[in-house]
Order: C-alpha cells, then sequence, then structure tokens
C-alpha cells in the first residue's frame, strides 16, 4: 500500500504543474502583448501527463484542468452587464463591439490557452487527439463526468476541428506496397469488418479495391480516418462476396467497373469523435475515383445496422405482458413461428435472438424474411431521435445528402451481423447530382429520402405490426 500522505503529496504535485503550466489569461488591454509560455512549461505538462496511469489520475487531472482553469464567471457577468448598459444607452456601435469583443474575450477559459500552446509543439497536436481520447472514454465509462468536464471537451473538439480541417488534411491511397507499420494500422482500426489475417489485407487493397486514408501535415503517414471501397458491375447486396478470402485477382478489367461501393469507413483516433472527418474523405474519394474510373455510374454504400437487433430485442420485450401473440408480426406469422419453435411465448423468440440460433433453422430464417425487414424498415426510416434517424449509420449517410435505397436480406452472416441486425444490411445511394438538395432537405425539414422499396417496406409495416 501506498504510505498515508502520497496521495496528498500527488494532488498537491499535479495543482503545482497545472499552476504552472495553464497561463493566466491576461488582460484584455495587454492580451496582444502577453508573452507566450516557456515551451518548457507545456512540454513538461506532456511529459507529466504521459507518466499518469491511464484512467483514475489522468481522470483526477482532467477534471481538476477543467473544474479550476475554465471561465471567470464573475468577468463574464461584470463583462454582459457592460453590453447591456451599452445598448440601453444607445451608445455608439464602436463602443457597443468592443464591449461584446471583451465579453467574448473573457468566455475563454483558461485551459483554452494551454490547449493552443500544445498544439504550437512538435507532436502537441497529436498529444491533445490523445488527451480528448481519454476524455471522450472518461465521459462514457462516467470516470469523468459534470459539466466543467463536458464543457472542457466541447472546447477541445471545436479546436480540432479548426485544427483537422480538410485543408490540412492529405489523401492517401493505401496499396500492398504501402509501408506495413500503415498496413497494421489499417488493420488494426477496422472497426465494421474485422480483418482477419495478411491474406485477408493483401484481398482488402488489391484488385477491384480501393482503400483511403486521410493523415494530417502535422502528423504525416498516420491514418486518422480510413474507407474501403469495392469496384463491382452491380449494388452489392452482401459484405460476404466482398470481404470472403480469396487470392487477389491481378489485373482488373476496367469494362467490369461501373459502381463504387464504399463498405467500410473507420475511425483510427477515439480522440477525434465529433470532429466531421467522413463526410469530406467520402467526397474526396468520390473525385478521385472519377478521375481514376471515369465510367464509373453509381455510388452506394453496403452499411451495417448496429442496435436493429437490440431494438427489436426491446419491443419484444415491451410487449411480453401479453403471453399470446404480439402486435409486431401478423396472426398467420406467428402462428408459423409458435409452430416451428414449439412455444406461442415471446421469452422463445427473444432467446433465439439473442443467442443467434434461429439462422440455424431455414424454416424459422424463411418466416421471419417478411416481418424483419418491414421492422428494419421502420427502424431505419421511421424511429427517430430529436426528428432525425435513430441509427448513428442511417443519420450519418442521410446527412451526406444520400438515399436509403435497398436493405438486404442475410448480407452479413457473420456472427457480428447476425448478432447486431439479424444478418441484414443497407444500400444509402449516393446519387452526386442530388446530395446537396437531399442534406438540405433532411438538416431542414427531416425529410429522409428513400426508394420505393424502403417506403413499400415501411407501409408494410404500418399496415402489418403496432408499436
Amino acid at each position: 500500500r501506498a504510505p498515508a500522505g502520497s496521495s496528498t503529496a500527488s494532488v498537491a504535485g499535479m495543482e503545482e504543474l497545472l499552476s504552472r503550466s495553464v497561463p493566466p489569461l491576461p488582460p484584455y488591454e495587454t492580451k496582444e502583448k502577453a508573452p507566450p509560455p516557456a515551451e518548457l512549461r507545456s512540454a513538461e505538462f506532456v511529459r507529466y501527463y504521459r507518466a499518469l496511469e491511464a484512467g483514475p489520475p489522468r481522470a483526477e487531472l482532467l477534471t481538476r484542468l477543467a473544474r479550476d482553469f475554465g471561465v471567470d464567471h464573475c468577468r463574464v457577468a461584470e463583462f454582459s452587464a457592460k453590453v447591456l448598459q451599452a445598448r440601453e444607452q444607445q451608445r455608439e456601435l464602436g463602443a457597443l463591439l468592443q464591449a461584446e469583443d471583451r465579453l467574448r474575450y473573457y468566455l475563454n477559459p483558461q485551459y483554452r490557452g494551454l490547449f493552443q500552446h500544445l498544439g504550437r509543439l512538435e507532436g502537441g497536436l497529436r498529444f491533445l487527439v490523445e488527451l480528448r481520447g481519454d476524455l471522450v472514454e472518461g465521459l462514457a465509462t462516467k470516470a469523468v463526468d459534470g459539466p466543467h468536464v463536458k464543457e472542457m471537451n466541447g472546447v477541445l473538439k471545436n479546436m480540432l476541428s479548426e485544427w483537422f480541417s480538410t485543408g490540412f488534411l492529405n489523401l492517401e491511397r493505401v496499396t500492398w506496397q504501402s509501408p506495413c507499420e500503415v498496413l497494421q494500422k489499417i488493420s488494426d482500426s477496422e472497426a465494421v469488418h474485422p480483418v482477419r489475417n495478411w491474406v485477408d489485407m493483401k484481398r482488402r487493397v488489391g484488385s477491384y479495391r480501393r482503400c483511403y486514408f486521410f493523415s494530417h501535415c502535422a502528423i504525416p503517414g498516420e491514418p486518422l480516418i480510413v474507407l474501403h471501397v469495392a469496384l463491382t458491375s452491380d449494388i452489392s447486396s452482401s459484405i460476404q462476396a466482398i470481404v470472403k478470402e480469396m487470392p487477389p485477382l491481378e489485373t482488373e478489367d476496367t469494362d467490369k467497373i461501373t459502381t463504387a461501393i464504399f463498405y467500410s469507413i473507420s475511425l483510427t483516433q477515439q480522440g477525434l469523435q465529433g470532429v466531421e472527418l467522413g463526410t469530406y474523405l467520402i467526397k474526396r474519394v468520390v473525385k478521385e475515383l472519377q478521375k481514376e474510373l471515369p465510367q464509373i455510374k453509381a455510388f452506394s454504400t453496403l452499411s451495417p445496422i448496429p442496435g436493429f437487433t437490440k431494438w427489436l430485442v426491446g419491443l419484444l420485450s415491451s410487449q411480453t405482458k401479453e403471453l399470446e401473440r404480439n402486435e409486431l408480426f401478423t396472426e398467420s406469422e406467428w402462428q408459423e413461428i409458435s409452430e416451428i419453435t414449439g412455444d406461442s411465448t415471446t421469452e422463445m423468440l427473444k432467446k433465439l435472438l439473442n443467442n443467434n440460433e434461429w439462422v440455424r433453422s431455414e424454416k424459422l430464417v424463411k418466416v421471419l424474411h417478411s416481418p424483419f425487414m418491414r421492422l428494419c424498415a421502420w427502424y431505419l426510416y421511421g424511429e427517430k431521435h430529436r426528428g432525425y434517424a435513430l441509427n448513428p449509420v442511417a443519420n450519418f449517410h442521410l446527412q451526406n445528402g444520400s438515399v436509403m435505397w435497398r436493405i438486404n436480406w442475410m448480407a452479413d452472416t457473420s456472427p457480428r451481423g447476425i448478432a447486431s441486425s439479424c444478418g441484414m444490411m443497407v444500400n444509402y445511394r449516393y446519387f452526386l447530382e442530388d446530395t446537396a438538395s437531399n442534406s438540405a432537405a433532411y438538416l431542414g425539414t427531416k425529410l429522409i429520402k428513400a426508394s420505393e422499396q424502403v417506403l413499400s417496406l415501411v407501409s408494410q409495416f404500418q399496415q402489418n405490426s403496432k408499436l
């Protein structure tokens, strides 16, 4: 066990480090003349932070930084009053604008100065991405919490959004000839369809495949976000056809390529969560493919539907009280399901969904096809969060201006695909001439552009299922 006084000493050391590292906000009048803190101070903060163990010690430092070095609320109140006073007294515009500028200046939290100086250090941007990764994880696990920490997370996210804007990003293509460490990072960061081995990786950067990533000029060669593309002759309806293990074909027949399928997009840095990178990456890759393969006419995704099974099990749970037929299925469907499972309770279906056992029965797969397709269409099209699509992947592509094009049955038969979305996947199709108007309609009026297939399934849901 640590000596009784050691934690007190470490807290004192932490407080001392923070008061040395975080530059005070200079008075408004001398803000342009204030000398920057010595680089050594910022470097000392980086060393100290990295030496702390991940978890509670870092959480403690981040909490203290957010709580003790935020905005000076007294100053904010004082200058808010001066802005109101300038308005009430109808003073000249210059006086009002200056009062507003002072207020804006004092709304800056003190720790923002530390982040700015860290961003100028060599390797400082990479460090800030790591630090925000700890913040994001800490907030998710409740290791750090409270309004001060949430505010600091938002401030740092906005600063990173400026530093990682498209002008500073480089688009790089990955091939089998790329450096080994880049291939390893791409493989490790694949969050949608895990890479099984080097043969699988070779296939994903080989013939009829493209892989691109964004790197930043201050962190060269480091993948920040990765996009995998399959070059096909039609809009794919199965992920197994894209990622299955087979030797790569050496030469591409460009005449067969008419379609680009975006089948995986993965952020490699948790600290860049919420920073707009995916939208720009897709746009840049579309331009790149149009240059290389001008014959490509269709751009589409083949996307997972995370959360569908969980949503469905939740619906079944809420209807379990009526031990008879629930209202998600028609009478004839429920009768068939009961006959196959030998059980007429909803609990049985929930159990089969939770352990993936239902896919072993051909009869059950056949009878669940129709109801699951219409339930999935409703989940994607009808289930909302603040008026926008509840499903995060749907929301992302709809914001980009895509069309909800086609729901595919048994499109991902991996255990992960069955567990997450009962094996279904969806194509979001990008009609390049319509993406701007579709995006504006979705963001402005929350209108989802969808194909006849999707709308027909939604209509079947409305006729046959009750929530």
